[in-house]
């Protein structure tokens, strides 16, 4: 029996699942929507709120200039732990500098995923994920 399982295991181990999300993730922040399985896109969901969560929390603060060193250790404190899933400087400074403040007066649902048709070659369900009220970033 599977009671308290979550997630779906997606013929990987657990190392290259977390590889696999972070990449995701750190794509979707960068480029605003990607195309990917669709039990990938409602795997992903979790991983984007959870960081976007991070950059909510502090956008008031980021903005800000001068700090005191509870506010600076909080904002420190987000950073980390949204580096743990994001992999580059640029997923980084957009999560904090424009997707965080966007989202600021959401209350949750930051991801949206939208079937879009089937893969060719091995008919795969696939689906688009994108960040709620932002533009894609025109490549």
């Amino acid at each position: 029996m599977r009671h308290g399982n979550s997630g779906r295991k997606l013929s990987r181990t657990a190392a290259h699942r977390d590889a696999l999300y972070a990449n995701l993730v750190t794509a979707l922040f960068t480029h605003g929507r990607i195309e990917t399985t669709e039990a990938k896109a409602k795997e992903l969901r979790k991983f984007a709120d959870a960081a976007i969560r991070w950059g909510v929390e502090v956008a008031d603060l980021v903005k800000k200039d001068k700090l005191s060193a509870a506010e600076r250790s909080k904002v420190v404190h987000a950073k980390r732990m949204a580096r743990k899933v994001l992999k580059t400087g640029v997923a980084m400074d957009r999560l904090f500098g424009e997707i965080g403040p966007a989202m600021k007066a959401r209350k949750g649902g930051y991801t949206r995923v939208l079937k879009t048709r089937f893969r060719a070659g091995d008919a795969a369900s696939m689906a688009y994920v994108e960040l709620v009220g932002l533009e894609p970033a025109q490549a």
